[in-house]
């Protein structure tokens, strides 16, 4: 099992299949590098060199009391991109994982990066204020913490069966063994890392960061996103990207890097190419 440790003694787990152009994953809430395993396939076999790595606290990773906030998620990340000594890299992060990949940028720079992607993220940020109207409110991301600490094991079943992959919507046909590996990879973290990750990823404000960033930045959204609201997130986040390109997905849900993969595989492989 590949893992390095980071300068805090955070022993985190990675992939790293194949060879050519690095393509860093990084996954989003409460899940692990499992999730981009349709990816990672998909682009290994078209010459890429793909590394996943399950953020502190999540899938396979050390369970450690602390750090569970972008800061040190973002350092994690450049540690492991230092770690690999990947450069010219492509980073693509879903959800939490794309405030990940904007605070890396913002944080540690663009030395090692050629282009980003962010896939239904939750930048430049998720809570409503008067600067961001559509946003949700504060007591929703509360209600999230409140469940997990209710019964994460249910929590954890109902989130995947109903708005994350869009399966509660009228004609949706769920897929079970898309729910259960949901559950699966949400169930081996550790609880305080995920309930203190909602705040993570919920109320912080990620605008500095994208206006530091000048490499190419795919946004990629779908219009039917009932987790990060689309209104309050992708149009703002190409807006504040010098070199953002933002691609909307009518009816497409959240967890759309999954339910959708080829779609989305195939755009993201003419961005990397182009």
């Amino acid at each position: 099992m590949s893992t390095f440790t980071t300068s805090d003694g955070t022993e985190i787990f990675y992939k790293d299949w194949g060879s050519g152009q690095p393509v860093l994953f990084s996954h989003g809430w409460p899940l692990s590098a499992d999730d981009w395993d349709s990816q990672m396939l998909f682009f290994r076999d078209h010459g890429y060199r793909v590394i996943a790595h399950d953020r502190r606290g999540h899938g396979r990773s050390a369970q450690p009391s602390g750090g569970h906030d972008m800061d040190h998620y973002a350092d994690d990340l450049a540690a492991l991109a230092e770690h690999l000594d990947v450069r010219d890299a492509i980073h693509v992060g879903h959800s939490a994982g794309g405030g990940e990949v904007t605070r890396y940028l913002g944080r540690h720079g663009q030395g090692r990066v050629e282009k980003a992607v962010l896939i239904s993220a939750v930048t430049p940020s998720t809570v409503q204020s008067e600067a961001n109207l559509d946003g949700l409110p504060r007591s929703a991301f509360d209600g999230l913490q409140a469940q997990l600490a209710a019964s994460r094991t249910t929590f954890f079943r109902d989130l995947p069966a109903g708005p994350f992959y869009g399966f509660d919507r009228p004609g949706a046909e769920r897929v079970d063994a898309v729910v259960d590996n949901w559950w699966r990879q949400a169930m081996m973290g550790a609880a305080n890392a995920q309930y203190d990750c909602v705040n993570a990823f919920a109320h912080e404000d990620y605008t500095a960061d994208l206006a530091k960033i000048t490499v190419p930045v795919l946004v990629m959204h779908g219009l039917d996103d009932q987790i990060v609201p689309y209104a309050a997130t992708a149009p703002r986040t190409a807006q504040l990207l010098h070199d953002g390109t933002l691609l909307s997905y009518p009816g497409y849900p959240h967890g759309m890097p999954t339910t959708q993969a080829d779609t989305i595989n195939a755009d993201l492989l003419a961005f990397f190419r182009s």
